[in-house]
């Protein structure tokens, strides 16, 4: 039985862009969808889900759809339904949380716990719609975008568009009066040279998916949040590598995936390393 992938649902806007995006991305890659919405006990959430079920049908007829409502904090709900989920959808924000707000408390707290990749929807209607043909994907140095390559490049391809490897890069620290903080993006004296980075990550999934479009690659001195929102003003999808933290249960999201989770003008993927 094929996976699933499953939306988050509690019907404010977010959730339902969420849905949408869901929907459509279900049927690229042709998988179940599965909507959850997580409610306290003794809370009816019949109508709500019957609503989404019947926008999933109205939009994509074509997907095998099921649905659950659990009796659990949203956040743990999704985390455990992901377990054996092809991914994580989200909203950035859901009804529990303050208009101003740029992530909700949900979402971010799924993104840096989930074992599946998490992708929470953001961006106007243009980004969502898949309307500029672009994937985006941030390469680091090291061994933790890996997934994160590999998920990008399936993306582009399901979708027939083009792919964008960013992989951002500072001086060493001598070599500047005014040294940008560390990232793990970030070039030193005892790392490989930039464009070899990119060589690297890029190589075996490239051989796999010989067929599909050219990618486009872009080595950036600057720090690596600028260079990957930058990126991702032109983009349908960014997609982003986490670490497991080291003897700890969740992901180490860091500051630069904390800023484009909060900031990215399109959907966002967090793709755990593996």
């Amino acid at each position: 039985m094929t996976i699933p992938l499953v939306v988050g649902i509690d019907g404010s806007e977010p959730s339902l862009e969420a849905l949408d995006w869901a929907a459509n991305e279900a049927v690229r890659h042709k998988v179940p969808l599965h909507l959850v919405h997580a409610v306290a006990p003794g809370q009816d959430a019949s109508d709500l889900v019957a609503a989404a079920s019947e926008r999933v049908r109205k939009n994509a007829p074509t997907v095998r759809l099921s649905s659950e409502v659990l009796h659990d904090d949203a956040a743990s709900a999704l985390v455990s339904t992901g377990r054996n989920a092809f991914a994580l959808v989200l909203g950035s924000r859901g009804l529990g949380d303050l208009a101003g707000m740029l992530l909700g408390s949900v979402s971010l707290a799924v993104a840096g716990r989930a074992d599946c990749p998490v992708i929470v929807v953001r961006g106007e209607a243009e980004h969502r719609d898949a309307r500029f043909g672009s994937v985006v994907v941030g390469v680091e140095d090291g061994e933790g975008s890996g997934t994160a390559v590999q998920f990008a490049f399936r993306e582009a391809h399901v979708r027939r568009c083009r792919l964008v490897a960013v992989h951002a890069w500072c001086a060493p620290f001598e070599a500047a009066s005014e040294a940008p903080p560390p990232s793990p993006y970030a070039f030193g004296a005892h790392h490989r040279a930039p464009a070899q980075v990119l060589d690297d990550a890029l190589r075996g999934p490239a051989e796999q998916y010989r067929d599909a479009a050219p990618v486009s690659r872009r080595v950036v001195e600057r720090p690596a949040r600028q260079a990957l929102l930058e990126a991702a003003s032109g983009a349908d999808l960014l997609v982003v590598g986490a670490r497991r933290r080291r003897g700890h249960f969740g992901l180490q999201l860091g500051l630069i995936n904390h800023a484009v989770l909060h900031h990215a003008p399109c959907p966002i993927a967090v793709v755990p390393q593996i």
